[in-house]
């Protein structure tokens, strides 16, 4: 099918996201209808050959010259870094590989090194709050006077726009360690440790050779995935794996005219959940005019709080539903 989103005079682009569950899939080699549980076996036994890979990845590079030389977006040679993790990390050289006696294809490496690469990409930013709380480090760190937090805010980047809450939640979090170990951490690396690796397949890292996506010609309301699984935890050669064929039911919030983008698989309570990206066509925002609004606060314990309101002819305001989380 068409990557490319076809748009009328008046439109723009926009990136969704949803969540479809795979209830079954056919091996294509043997024929064979794989159940909801042995397709998630299957599925399982592929994230755990990376999240192995991506383990060793962070383990050897979870340290600040490395995180630093990620975020600075150049490489050896003063080349700007990829947008792709996986392509980052290779331009850098950091490699993996399999288990001895495991076969995987490249594409299998690519979703460990592009899981490892946003992983240490993110770690800048709290590496930087950090280094700037322990810099700035005072005898009661959680009484700052207003001369004391703005000084705290002028050693991390950004944190003139950073709210409060973040900088005590580090303060904290630093001050338990400090308790514990008799002294500050050297950095957020010593202070977190190596990240937790989450069982996960990051499909978008591959190419046709691992995975497709088609939507149903007939039935815009269901797609195609197919991909290579293992027939084995422990795949001794490329004979051990199969191409699997999962069909997904879309959620009606797809349009029909959406381009499907290779999803994310994950294992969630014995099933195959699915995030699964698509882009959409939208008419262009104006620049006034507009009588819906969307308000939308972060923060610690919710990520995300939102609530619409439309303005009426007569400069009422209503709030529409109850709002989301």
């Amino acid at each position: 099918m068409s990557r490319k989103l076809p748009l009328a005079d008046g439109e723009t682009s926009r990136t969704a996201c949803t969540r479809a569950l795979v209830r079954r899939g056919v091996d294509e080699k043997s024929g064979e209808v794989l159940s909801q549980a042995m397709l998630a076996e299957r599925v399982g036994w592929c994230a755990d050959l990376v999240a192995g890979m991506v383990v060793a990845l962070m383990g050897e590079h979870w340290n600040a010259g490395d995180v630093d030389a990620l975020a600075s977006g150049q490489d050896a040679g003063g080349q700007k870094l990829p947008s792709n993790a996986w392509m980052a990390l290779r331009r850098l050289g950091w490699t993996v590989t399999a288990p001895e006696g495991v076969k995987v294809n490249d594409r299998i490496v690519r979703m460990a090194q592009e899981q490892a690469g946003r992983a240490l990409r993110s770690a800048k930013w709290r590496a930087d709050l950090t280094a700037g709380v322990v810099a700035t480090w005072l005898a009661d760190p959680l009484g700052r006077t207003p001369a004391q937090w703005a000084q705290v805010r002028a050693a991390v980047p950004g944190g003139g726009h950073l709210p409060s809450s973040i900088i005590k939640g580090r303060t904290r979090q630093v001050a338990k360690y400090r308790q514990e170990c008799g002294r500050l951490p050297v950095d957020v690396f010593e202070l977190e440790g190596t990240p937790r690796v989450a069982r996960m397949l990051l499909l978008s890292a591959c190419d046709g050779q691992q995975v497709t996506i088609e939507r149903g010609e007939m039935d815009p309301g269901r797609a195609l995935v197919r991909l290579q699984l293992p027939t084995r935890p422990d795949p001794a050669g490329y004979r051990d794996w199969t191409w699997v064929a999962c069909p997904i039911a879309l959620p009606p919030t797809v349009p029909a005219s959406a381009v499907l983008h290779l999803p994310t698989l994950r294992i969630v309570q014995g099933t195959v959940r699915a995030d699964l990206a698509y882009t959409h066509a939208v008419p262009k925002a104006r620049h006034s005019g507009h009588t819906v609004a969307l308000g939308v606060d972060w923060g610690l314990n919710t990520l995300l709080s939102a609530g619409a309101a439309r303005l009426h002819q007569d400069q009422t305001i209503t709030a529409l539903g109850s709002g989301a989380q």
